[in-house]
């Protein structure tokens, strides 16, 4: 069985431009750390993901944290630490993260991670979302990353 955990920006943004549901579709259920679940809950957040927190789908499974402090995790902010040591602990497949110093901590220990840009690719793939639509509807979010970045995604989502 896939293991997925997911941390908060790939969930903020996925949900935000109205994408959240490629997530069961690809991975079946997700494992969301609750102080993840607290982070897309604050004031900041757009009004979708704070609906969306009230009422989590059944695919949404959120899952207590208790963090320990290892000295690699200690830079990264609590919903990093703890999607890297849930992922750690249940052994996950996959682990969704898009902040380069957690994605580095988590590769570092043997995790696979892939962001927000790689599950709209794997959408795409899969054939259940349109990525230009998808990847324009991003970039009007606080989304950021280069254009060269976006460029790459569409170039390998239209070699499929």
């Amino acid at each position: 069985m896939t293991i997925v955990v997911s941390d908060a920006s790939p969930l903020n943004y996925l949900i935000w431009i109205g994408c959240d549901f490629v997530l069961p579709e690809l991975y079946g259920r997700v494992l969301i750390p609750d102080v993840v679940i607290q982070e897309l809950q604050h004031s900041s957040a757009p009004e979708s993901v704070r609906a969306w927190v009230r009422r989590p789908p059944t695919w949404a499974e959120i899952r207590p944290v208790g963090l320990s402090s290892p000295p690699d995790l200690n830079r990264l902010d609590p919903g990093e630490r703890a999607a890297i040591q849930l992922a750690t602990d249940e052994e996950a497949s996959l682990l969704l993260m898009d902040e380069r110093a957690g994605v580095k901590v988590a590769r570092e220990r043997g995790l696979m991670v892939t962001g927000t840009l790689g599950v709209i690719l794997q959408a795409s793939q899969s054939g259940l979302i349109e990525i230009d639509r998808v990847l324009a509807d991003l970039q009007r979010t606080a989304f950021r990353c280069s254009p060269d970045l976006i460029a790459g995604i569409r170039r390998r989502a239209a070699r499929l």
